[in-house]
């Protein structure tokens, strides 16, 4: 009998999770789970090394193409002496209002476009203009309208961010799988169970890549608004910065650019694991 406990026990202990993790964990893995960090910088490192080597070749003036180790010196004084911080701030706290604004107001009516043919049919001409429309145009009109203001600003972010939001939703209910709706109604599911378990789970990937979408055109909408009106911003400092020829300047702003973009793609990215975890699976 104890020959048979102690054998169980030990059976017990081979299955038991801490002892699948155990063997899960191989070294094979934990490459494969930090391969592609590797690449990305080992990517990065070769780049701005060719980038150095070519830059001091001078085969092109550094008024064109500076050298990365000048932008970073540039980026270096630009936060020392706060000039950066306070550019940067301004940005941001005007991209989150009017990306924030987008998406509650977007969503909801891409939802309802999706499930409404009325809605549809009242919302579809208006939102197909405005998408196809260039927000580049609509810029001095909202200056001669709200001069060189903050609202002005959020107003081109909302503007450019909300139309990708808006056409995402309504593609994610329009598509959404027939037998899953089928497989609901025989299970006796109303039509609210059939929105908010059916329809709406199989949205919410639509819905996170349109805000993923409304983001990079509201920092495109961003730049826009501050390149024409206005003294404060990242746009204002590539103008500024162009117009005094500090290259080096020049391409720290649009590097910190990037670098906010995919910091924001990259959170949404995030979201979207947490949110939406089979979308990962399915991946895999």
């Amino acid at each position: 009998m104890s020959v048979i406990q102690s054998s169980t026990t030990r059976q017990d202990d081979k299955d038991s999770p801490e002892r699948i993790s155990e063997l899960r964990t191989t070294p094979i893995m934990v490459f494969r789970k930090y391969l592609p960090w590797f690449v990305t910088v080992l990517n990065l490192t070769v780049f701005f090394i060719v980038w150095e080597l070519f830059a001091r070749s001078e085969v092109v003036s550094d008024l064109f193409l500076p050298r990365p180790s000048d932008i970073w010196a540039a980026v270096v004084e630009g936060f020392q002496i706060g000039l950066f911080q306070q550019h940067l701030i301004y940005s941001l706290r005007n991209f989150a209002l009017g990306l924030g604004l987008a998406t509650l107001v977007g969503v909801p009516i891409g939802l309802l476009m999706g499930a409404n043919r009325v809605v549809d049919s009242i919302f579809s001409p208006y939102v197909w203009s405005m998408a196809s429309l260039p927000r580049i145009a609509l810029v001095p009109l909202f200056i001669l309208i709200l001069g060189f203001s903050d609202v002005m600003k959020v107003s081109i972010i909302f503007l450019s961010a909300i139309f990708p939001i808006i056409i995402n939703c309504m593609a994610g209910v329009k598509t959404t799988d027939p037998s899953l709706l089928r497989a609901a109604r025989v299970f006796g599911a109303g039509r609210r169970q059939l929105y908010t378990k059916v329809v709406f789970p199989f949205t919410l990937p639509f819905i996170i890549s349109g805000i993923n979408q409304g983001m990079t055109r509201g920092l495109v909408g961003l730049i826009i608004a501050e390149i024409f009106g206005g003294n404060r911003g990242l746009g204002f400092l590539i103008v500024r910065s162009a117009d005094t020829y500090n290259s080096p300047r020049l391409f720290a702003v649009l590097i910190m650019l990037v670098i906010v973009s995919l910091s924001f793609v990259q959170g949404i990215r995030w979201v979207e694991h947490k949110v939406a975890p089979w979308r990962r699976e399915a991946a895999l």
